[in-house]
């Protein structure tokens, strides 16, 4: 996702983007324990994306 579409979010969009980012980064770290995922590049962009959202919604609180 990137930081543009991100700014354009609501704040309740952004904390429900962010729950549901962290839930799936959860997920494919766990079958990526079990199993190696095809893709492991898919850990790195998503938690990358769990990260923007956080910091985001963070900057807003503090305004």
């Amino acid at each position: 996702m990137k930081q543009s579409e991100i700014k354009e979010l609501s704040a309740a969009d952004l904390k429900e983007k962010l729950g549901a980012s962290q839930k799936n980064y959860i997920d494919l770290k766990m079958a990526h324990a079990i199993t190696p995922l095809e893709n492991p590049m898919q850990l790195r962009t998503l938690r990358r994306t769990v990260a923007k959202l956080a910091t985001e919604l963070t900057k807003r609180e503090l305004q």
